[in-house]
């Protein structure tokens, strides 16, 4: 078991659940669009959100985006100490930086007293992309080198007299990230933050994310989750929400099984089901429901009797089933507005 920490209100390891995060993507010095999308985070099921200081004007926004958010917020710092110092006067409730790149370590001195003095935690922040020169040696591993940095790291704050950190380990490359949790895991009990860095797309970054940290989450391995896509970052929340919804790590919610169609399907299977999903994000129902919508009679059937509630098409009909009992035959242009209906209604 890890070591428990704390950003904000939000429990990080011992026995706490693994934790949602994502960043927002607004310009951190307007106050009021920053607000907005971390709402939009909020609502979509972010519990921490990260906002990143480049500059001092996004210092001057943080105290009003840090007030009005619902959730705590981390700052994201590079390079000029000066920013994670006035972050941290501003009222964050967590800090993330890359200790090779902040300077001195006089300089890191100042911000690891400030941040013990306000009692919030720090991310040490280990990227395969900009791991320190001295690290860089022959034969060992681009993540053997991202542990002994993190190591290295570690050992500095401990001998400050701070622990409360987590760490993360990221690179671009899933098998890299996934060798580096697996590695740093065994040689301490810090909490971890687990991502795959610079993921990419919708499409490519939730493959590479949903691998890599559902590899590691299966192997009981990380504390709190970042998804990195280049999309909306509404849409990081969502692929992290599946992710621990399939390994059982969340409550599932709104769960909607379909099969991939065939030939035997003679409805339109594919168009239903979208138009369906898309109906019952409207509804923004928080409810724990196993939904099924099948096809045909070869494995409709079934699959709809192992759900909460479930249609399966034949060629003429679609049979509604409720836990398991088939309770009504219908008409497929209403089967859609019938199942919301009793959905609804549950």
């Amino acid at each position: 078991m890890k070591r428990e920490i704390f950003v904000g209100n939000v429990g990080i390891g011992g026995d706490h659940l693994v934790s949602i995060q994502s960043m927002t993507t607004t310009d951190t010095g307007n106050a009021g669009s920053t607000i907005d999308q971390i709402r939009q985070l909020y609502m979509a099921g972010c519990e921490i959100v990260r906002v990143a200081i480049p500059d001092k004007n996004s210092i001057s926004s943080l105290r009003e985006i840090k007030s009005e958010s619902p959730i705590p917020v981390i700052a994201d710092i590079h390079f000029n100490p000066d920013l994670a110092m006035g972050a941290i006067d501003a009222g964050v409730d967590g800090i993330r930086i890359n200790p090779g790149n902040i300077g001195s370590r006089v300089k890191l001195g100042r911000i690891i007293k400030s941040a013990a003095e306000h009692n919030i935690s720090i991310r040490i922040g280990v990227n395969s992309g900009s791991i320190e020169k001295k690290y860089l040696r022959p034969g060992r591993t681009r993540a053997e080198m991202m542990v002994d940095s993190a190591l290295d790291k570690i050992k500095l704050f401990e001998d400050s007299g701070f622990f409360n950190i987590k760490l993360s380990l990221k690179s671009s490359d899933v098998l890299e990230t996934i060798e580096a949790y697996r590695k740093i895991d065994k040689e301490c009990d810090y909490p971890l933050h687990l991502g795959i860095t610079e993921a990419g797309t919708l499409f490519s970054g939730t493959i590479k994310s949903s691998i890599g940290i559902g590899s590691l989450l299966a192997d009981g391995i990380g504390n709190t989750i970042r998804v990195s896509l280049t999309d909306d970052p509404v849409e990081e929340v969502k692929v992290a929400v599946e992710i621990l919804k399939v390994l059982g790590l969340r409550e599932r919610g709104l769960e909607v099984v379909s099969c991939p169609t065939c030939a035997r399907v003679s409805v339109d299977l594919i168009n239903i089901v979208k138009k369906f999903e898309k109906k019952l994000s409207e509804l923004k129902l928080d409810k724990n429901i196993k939904i099924a919508i099948m096809g045909c009679e070869v494995n409709g059937p079934g699959e709809a009797k192992e759900a909460d509630i479930g249609i399966a098409f034949s060629k003429k009909r679609a049979y509604l089933f409720r836990k398991g009992k088939m309770i009504e035959k219908l008409d497929p242009e209403d089967s859609l507005d019938r199942l919301l209906e009793i959905i609804k209604n549950i």
